[in-house]
């Protein structure tokens, strides 16, 4: 007998859900509790029930700037970075080169790579080519949003291509060689043929790419300038007790907000999987 099979094995398991369950929720449980806590004071007993912290930091404008960086960042790195994953799965799945791994490697290795240390590599690259240009050009780029954005591709390029070759090599390639032995062009098959059986993993990337990029702390915090995004601000902030409370309802407004979109996002997948299956089916019928 299968010791998951028997009473105390599916005892242990359904004890061991309810343990994940509750140190993975319990956490963030307190966090929207203390969000209307009328107290400065992040401790129980709990003083009363407010929104004044939700309408502070809706007037602290050192905050909304940091939210909105973060957003343009996390928007501009998701979408080139998803661009550049479609394309090199195209090259991962549907083409032959010498190399082909040693590539396949390369552009994963941001995974193995420890974002303090790539952080750190980032600053001395962007001072590098600062004093060569200011040196030879007189021109001087510096830090900011830019570099914040050029990191983010770099880390979130792994994650779109895991995301979306998956899904790529499942495409039959004879669908791509009819569109065009119907006088369809690369860019007319891709954009009527591929792209819309490989829209589920698009989005999927898009939204991780997006997700990793706005939490991102440590490759921002050495490259960022002034530039500070959220998670930046945001780490400045909790050391100084006055701005506490409003750092949680934020957190609070942004976890609701990131688990509407994941939510949203699945929906959406799961419909566009279902309405594609069903013209592939009407497809071979026909």
């Amino acid at each position: 007998m299968q010791a998951a099979a028997s009473t105390n094995g599916r005892r242990s398991l359904v004890a061991f859900y309810w343990l994940l369950v509750v140190f993975l929720y319990a956490p963030i449980l307190l966090l929207m509790i203390f969000s209307f806590n009328d107290s400065r004071d992040v401790a129980f007993p709990f003083r009363g029930f407010t929104l004044r912290w939700y309408h502070a930091f809706l007037t602290n404008p050192n905050l909304l700037a940091a939210l909105r960086r973060s957003a343009i960042v996390a928007t501009a790195s998701s979408a080139i970075a998803v661009a550049l994953g479609v394309l090199a799965s195209f090259v991962l799945v549907r083409r032959r080169f010498v190399a082909k791994s040693a590539v396949s490697g390369l552009l994963l290795s941001p995974l193995v790579i420890p974002y303090l240390v790539f952080g750190i590599a980032l600053l001395i690259l962007f001072r590098a080519v600062d004093t060569f240009l200011t040196n030879t050009m007189g021109i001087y780029i510096g830090l900011g949003m830019h570099a914040i954005v050029i990191g983010h591709v770099v880390v979130s390029l792994p994650y779109a291509i895991l995301t979306i070759v998956p899904r790529l090599e499942l495409i039959d390639i004879a669908l791509e060689e009819a569109g065009r032995d119907l006088g369809a062009n690369a860019r007319q098959t891709f954009r009527r043929i591929t792209l819309p059986l490989l829209t589920p993993a698009v989005v999927s990337a898009l939204l991780i790419a997006f997700t990793l990029s706005f939490d991102e702390y440590a490759i921002a915090s050495f490259v960022a300038g002034d530039a500070a995004t959220y998670p930046i601000y945001l780490y400045s902030q909790l050391r100084i007790r006055a701005g506490l409370p409003q750092m949680i309802a934020i957190s609070v407004l942004v976890l609701v907000g990131s688990m509407v979109l994941v939510v949203a996002t699945e929906v959406g997948r799961r419909r566009a999987e279902r309405q594609l299956a069903v013209e592939e089916t009407e497809g071979l019928l026909g």
